[in-house]
């Protein structure tokens, strides 16, 4: 199947129970598939009329504490982060996809990484991030669907999916099982209702300037954890390595393939490949470094991913 099917497919097993979303290419199979599947899951599709209410809903969905997810492609994205900002304020989980295409502006609907800043550094207003994993192949669309998920309920924080035009239109086999294993923890802080409990209320506004610095400090606190318990990366042929080049996502792939080419031709390649993009494997990075590798970073834009590379290396290598 398709990777946008395969993302699909995982994130109602995950138990999504809510989409909203609006059409742009190379994402149009998400919103389609769900409009397909959800229904049967008991859950609730919606074709909103703008990327700005898509993700307004998604931000009601998850106040009540209904896994939801949204998706779309690049400016689509953009026209979201207002509503991510908000949500990521008002610590809510919730789940968007983004597959990339070319910028800036409308660009076009090839294959891209150039919103790597926006997704990994906020990309909205305010002191927030969104928890970032990037899928390499169909089979990781479905897997990181409930990845997504469980990070973004176990910090009350937005987490995204971090695809690109590829990943998103290519066909590969995958295995569907038949139980994919979720941690949803109870959410007692939902707006399910008051009858017998206290009234629960949600906002990301804090005119107090003290209460506001509390938030602040809280959903920091959260990052760090974050950092400490969920860094995610693979590594290839990297132990003997003169040199390794770092690459996620589809471009990671083709970097796996030049990395076997080379090393039939006697040069010690290696390969770094992070899964989580936020948070970033900094640390893994900075003892390969300590230890005399060389880097080469890959990426499908101008260069963004390598300040990040940059300042893990520290001018160790």
């Amino acid at each position: 199947m398709k990777g946008n099917e395969a993302v699909v497919r995982g994130a109602i097993a995950a138990q999504c129970r809510a989409f909203f979303g609006y059409p742009i290419t190379p994402q149009n199979e998400v919103p389609e598939y769900m409009s397909k599947y959800m229904p049967a899951a008991g859950g609730v599709f919606l074709q909103a009329e703008s990327e700005v209410a898509a993700i307004n809903m998604v931000y009601g969905a998850a106040s009540a504490g209904i896994r939801a997810m949204t998706s779309s492609s690049s400016p689509g994205v953009s026209l979201k982060m207002e509503g991510l900002s908000y949500i990521a304020g008002a610590q809510l989980p919730c789940v968007v996809v983004n597959v990339q295409r070319g910028g800036p502006g409308l660009g076009n609907i090839a294959p891209a990484q150039a919103d790597y800043f926006q997704a990994v550094k906020g990309g909205g207003h305010g002191d927030y991030k969104l928890l970032t994993v990037a899928p390499w192949s169909v089979r990781e669309m479905f897997e990181h669907a409930a990845l997504a998920f469980d990070l973004a309920d176990r910090y009350r924080n937005p987490a995204m999916i971090l695809s690109d035009a590829i990943i998103g239109q290519m066909l590969e086999p995958i295995e569907i099982p038949d139980k994919v294993e979720v941690d949803i923890p109870p959410k007692p802080w939902a707006t399910t209702g008051a009858k017998g409990r206290g009234r629960n209320f949600i906002t990301s506004l804090y005119i107090v300037p003290e209460d506001l610095e509390r938030i602040n400090l809280d959903i920091q606190a959260k990052y760090a954890e974050a950092c400490r318990r969920e860094v995610r990366f693979q590594e290839f042929e990297v132990e003997d390595a003169d040199m390794v080049l770092v690459a996620y996502g589809c471009v990671a792939r083709i970097c796996r393939t030049t990395m076997n080419l080379a090393r039939r031709k006697g040069l010690r390649i290696g390969l770094f490949r992070p899964i989580t993009l936020f948070p970033f494997p900094s640390e893994r990075l900075a003892a390969l470094a300590r230890d005399g590798k060389r880097f080469l970073t890959v990426e499908l834009s101008a260069g963004q991913m390598v300040e990040d590379v940059r300042l893990a290396v520290n001018g160790a290598a």
